[in-house]
């Protein structure tokens, strides 16, 4: 396999056919053992095959229920939506509504959007962006909100992403999410958060907009609410319900394994542990931008974290298509050689990103740092950039 086949953007670029799995541990076709810390891209809070989300799926198998109803409600629905209740704040689920939707892509936002402009009469929809958000928090908590006394230049909705992941893994500050909290509270704009990347325990509360105690209006959901199946939904307001009904529910395998899930990550405090054990490995990591060169800024939450690299010479990490890899990328490969797999993000994948699962082990994590700044410190070497001496010490102390 040429080197040039993980050069890609994300661990879908990588040479590893997969052919069992369990928890943080994958064995590809060739039998090496790799350490996952992709999980899905966030999809497996619980890694791979847990037992809790297997035993779910079985239970519904065993049944002999259908799998797939539409326009029908099932207790495993029920069970599933009453779980996901229990996880929200009061002030929220009081008064919530869900609403099932295809889980491909940017459907789930989609749902979210529409929802909003039925409610409200209005069609702009204003994504809160990066710049936003680095913007003067003063101004940056109400792009595109007018005079609320000019309702009919108002938006539909203002959506955001707790942790923004177009340049990495930045989350949105909390001052920033309180002032547009309240700038759209006062002029009756729903406020749409978007967990689909976050949610589920991720960032070390259960949900992310928890860390800064705004409620939402509107919560998209996916990936990590189906424990490894395709399951997405939105979470709204009564006040903003119409009538509309779901064309996509009734899916009972991912409901199932979805509710088995969330209710062990509730009951065993796994939020918790991400936050603790988050901690613990952002001070780790960013040991590694003392030690070594191409390693920029570390930031990010629980165990959502991303690493930023740069060339040797200090200049951004980007890699023109058909060229070299760039750092991240090279060091993407040579994690894989030391069995570990890591994701790549960012607008040139220039930011290793870790997701490992919630389950994962403060054993587990160390080798997971062993082996990363292993990587950092071969490429390093080969790119001809000067580690300082205690360089060599990080990587063990990692």
């Amino acid at each position: 396999m040429r080197d040039d086949a993980v050069a890609g953007t994300g661990a879908g670029a990588l040479p590893v056919v997969p052919v069992r799995a369990r928890g943080l541990t994958i064995e590809g076709a060739d039998g090496r053992r790799y350490l996952d810390c992709v999980s899905g891209a966030g999809a497996l809070p619980l890694g791979h095959n847990h037992p809790v989300a297997l035993r779910a799926i079985r239970e519904v198998l065993d049944t002999g229920a259908p799998l797939q109803v539409a326009g029908l409600t099932t207790p495993v629905e029920e069970a599933f939506v009453a779980e996901l209740m229990r996880t929200l704040p009061p002030a929220l689920a009081d008064r919530a509504r869900v609403r099932f939707c295809d889980p491909a892509g940017k459907n789930p936002v989609a749902t979210a959007a529409g929802l909003v402009r039925v409610a409200t009469g209005r069609t702009r929809v204003i994504h809160f962006t990066d710049a936003d958000a680095d913007a003067d928090p003063d101004h940056a908590a109400r792009p595109g909100l007018t005079d609320p006394g000019s309702a009919e230049a108002l938006p539909a909705g203002m959506l955001l992403d707790p942790v923004r992941c177009r340049d990495g893994v930045l989350p949105t500050p909390d001052a920033v999410l309180r002032r547009l909290r309240h700038g759209t509270a006062e002029r009756s704009v729903p406020l749409i958060v978007d967990e689909t990347e976050t949610g589920v325990g991720r960032t070390g509360t259960f949900w992310a907009f928890g860390h800064s105690g705004v409620v939402p209006d509107v919560l998209v959901l996916s990936k990590a609410i189906g424990g490894g199946l395709p399951l997405a939904a939105v979470v709204y307001h009564d006040d903003l319900h119409r009538g509309e009904e779901s064309a996509f529910r009734g899916n009972q395998l991912a409901l199932a394994a979805g509710a088995a899930t969330l209710a062990h990550v509730r009951e065993h405090g796994l939020a918790e542990h991400a936050a603790a054990l988050g901690v613990r490995t952002l001070a780790r990591l960013r040991g590694l931008a003392e030690d070594f060169h191409c390693v920029g800024d570390v930031c990010g939450l629980g165990l959502m974290i991303g690493i930023e690299l740069t060339a040797p010479d200090g200049t951004a990490d980007a890699a023109p298509r058909g060229a070299r890899p760039g750092t991240a990328a090279a060091v993407q490969r040579e994690c894989l050689r030391r069995g570990l797999i890591v994701d790549l993000a960012g607008p040139t994948g220039n930011v290793v990103r870790l997701l490992p699962p919630l389950i994962v082990t403060e054993e587990q994590m160390s080798a997971v740092l062993d082996r990363l700044a292993d990587a950092v410190q071969a490429v390093e070497r080969v790119s001809g950039g000067h580690a300082p001496p205690r360089g060599v010490r990080a990587a063990r102390r990692l």
